[in-house]
Order: C-alpha cells, then structure tokens, then sequence
C-alpha cells in the first residue's frame, strides 16, 4: 500500500449530515461535511484518548468525539475541550491529521499523504465526464484481495482468452496469440491497446448497437494511473466506446473497495445502464473466481518465482512504477504496521506536518525504506 496518492473514500451522494467511519490504507479516517457542505476528512483516532471520531456527531460543521466531547473542525484542530470550560485556550497539540479532498465524478477523494500541492499526482482523469454525449454510471464492488492482483489482471491481456467466455474463444482456435504490446508511458502509469477476437454478442440490443454479429475484431486495452486506479478501454467498433475508469483503495492489506465509474458513448438512455451493470458483474465475477485461488496471495516482491512472458509486459511496467514509488519511501511497511496496531496508533502523514514536524500526537505510519531492493528485483527480473 502507497501513501501520496488520491484515493476513493466514499459516493459524495453518501456524505450527509452525519460523520462516516472508513478504513482505507490500514487506518480509519473520519469523513463528514463542514457548515458550507464541504467534504472533509481526519484521522480517525482522537489526540485526547483514542476515541473514534467516526463514531461521534456533527456540532456547528465539526466532527465531536463520543468519548469526550472535543471537537475537530475540517483543518484538523480541536476547537472545542469540554473538560477545560468554554473560555479555556485550546492547546496547538490539540489537534489531527487533515487531508486533502476533492470531489468528483460523484466520489470524495482523499489524498492520503504529505506531499504539498504542486507535487501530487493528480486524480486520473475521465475527459469525457459530464459530455451529453456519453453516458455515466456508477458501481461498486468489495473484495478479499490484494489490489496489485486486481489491477495485473486489468493490465493483463492473456487472460481474456481463457477467464471471459465473450471476451475469446478459450484456447479453441489454432492461431490465437496475443499481438506484441505497444507500451504506453504517462508519468503515473502505463498502459497498452490491443487487438481481441471475440465470439458474437448474445445480447440482440448489444449486438445491434456495437455492430457485432459475428466474430469481432476488437480494440482495447487498460491503463493504470498511479497504483490503483485504471482504465479500461473497449472499442467493440467504429465510433462505438466504452470507458471502465476503476478508482481502487485498499481497505487493508487483504481488502480492497473498487468504484467504477462507467462511460459510454451509445445506448444513452438510463433503461439500458441495467444491461450493462449486469455484464460488469458477471466479468468481474468470473475474475473473482481466477484471483480467489491465486497462490501467493499477494504480488511477489520480486519477479524471480514467476515465469513472465512478454505478453506480461503491461504487469512488468507497473510494478517496476510501484518499485520507482517505494523508492520514494512512500511505500506503507505492512508488517510493522501490522505487528505494531494493537498496541500503537498510527496516522496516515498529512501535509500540515512538513511545516510542523513536532507536537502530533500520533506517529506517522511506518514506510519501507526509500531505494529499498525490491525496486531492482523488479525492474532486472523480465523473463519476456
């Protein structure tokens, strides 16, 4: 799990007049809306006696601890001790982290890390959101599952043939092969487009629409931005698009919480979002029975004991990004974390202690040393 990069915490739809608990990166956070109905999120653990702020009420736009009663407003500072009487001065240490929140496409994001604002890797970008030309949905899944796993399969081309039924032929046709791939690099991720042949649809309306009658030629490919958002572009004929922009968040290390955010430029009328939110199930169904048997259950740390192929290239580019982000040191230490949470709070680092270090009452969460060897691992171990 990474720190320094914007993560997807709930529907904005969700977000009312009440604190919401949510777990991401490990830790528990605390969303809420101020006065003015601005999203906000803390750090959930209270710097008084670890109460869960997330288990508290709203008092004049600030999130009030069940435990004691101090308040926390939007930027992180207590404003309010109860114990102290009304006019009591309120110590600067009173405070917790805050983290940056933007809302779109109908989530709230969270940038859970440090990093000021000129150096963040922006949110993935969905260009077409919002065009009266392309139509919007909007859905969510829940897994057990390392969220690496999840987004090699997106970025892995070989699998379709044999896990989809509609996506290819299951290794029946002779001269099946997966075309080289043609990398593309962003500064936050990488990607490819690639040629499928694929049966014909059995939906008469999808078939009609996308012009597939018969076995089709088809042009897609995923894109990963930063370490767990992708985009999954489908092209099933001219001038016909389907965008799946997949926004992941680790939950924990076992626990991942995907929100897709569907476009597609034909059959724009709501009476057919049904018929494509019951596709998306059923293909991520047949996923979820690949990756539930999956052995080890995370992403090795390094490509030695597995035996890449070059169709495994789009795989490779991602974890050597993910390699080139430890380096960093933005790379969360999952096994002290884990060894230490019983006995020890920890927080997500957010951007007010660059500038002030001291005086936070909760220490900032373990990461994996900057330029640690898994980077080389990573990048020198190609098998293709």
């Amino acid at each position: 799990m990474f720190i320094n990069f914007w993560y997807p915490a709930e529907w904005s739809a969700e977000l009312a007049d009440r604190p919401l608990l949510r777990r991401m990166l490990g830790h528990d956070f605390v969303l809420f809306r101020d006065t003015d109905g601005t999203a906000r999120c803390l750090s959930n653990t209270c710097a008084h006696r670890g109460g869960s702020l997330g288990g508290g009420k709203l008092v004049n736009g600030a999130v009030q601890c069940p435990y004691h009663g101090w308040q926390f407003a939007g930027d992180g500072r207590c404003q309010r001790i109860p114990s102290l009487g009304a006019a009591a001065r309120i110590p600067p240490r009173a405070r917790v982290d805050a983290y940056p929140v933007e809302e779109r496409y109908g989530i709230v994001f969270v940038f859970l890390g440090d990093l000021a604002e000129e150096e963040r890797p922006p949110l993935m970008d969905i260009p077409e959101y919002g065009d009266p030309s392309w139509r919007a949905t909007h859905q969510e899944r829940q897994a057990e599952c390392d969220y690496r796993r999840q987004v090699e399969n997106a970025l892995d081309p070989a699998h379709n043939e044999f896990v989809h039924p509609t996506h290819g032929f299951s290794g029946d046709r002779d001269d099946y092969r997966v075309p080289d791939l043609k990398l593309e690099q962003t500064a936050w991720g990488s990607g490819f487009l690639t040629t499928y042949y694929s049966p014909p649809l059995k939906d008469d309306k999808m078939k009609r629409a996308s012009g597939r009658s018969e076995d089709a030629v088809i042009q897609a490919g995923s894109f990963h931005h930063g370490p767990s958002s992708i985009c999954t572009r489908i092209y099933p004929a001219k001038n016909i698009a389907i965008h799946q922009n997949v926004f992941k968040v680790p939950v924990d290390a076992r626990h991942v919480r995907t929100f897709l955010v569907q476009t597609r430029n034909f059959l724009l009328e709501p009476e057919h979002d049904a018929r494509f939110a019951e596709r998306n199930n059923v293909v991520a169904d047949q996923d979820a029975v690949v990756l539930a048997d999956i052995h080890p259950f995370a992403t090795p740390e390094t490509n030695l004991h597995e035996f890449l192929l070059p169709a495994d290239a789009a795989v490779v580019a991602y974890r050597e990004k993910l390699a080139e982000w430890q380096s960093k040191g933005w790379r969360i230490d999952e096994q002290r974390l884990s060894q230490a949470e019983r006995r020890h709070a920890f927080a997500i680092p957010s951007p007010a202690r660059v500038g002030s270090p001291r005086g936070w009452i909760l220490s900032t969460v373990p990461t994996c040393p900057a330029g640690g060897a898994q980077g080389a691992s990573v990048a020198a171990s190609h098998a293709g």
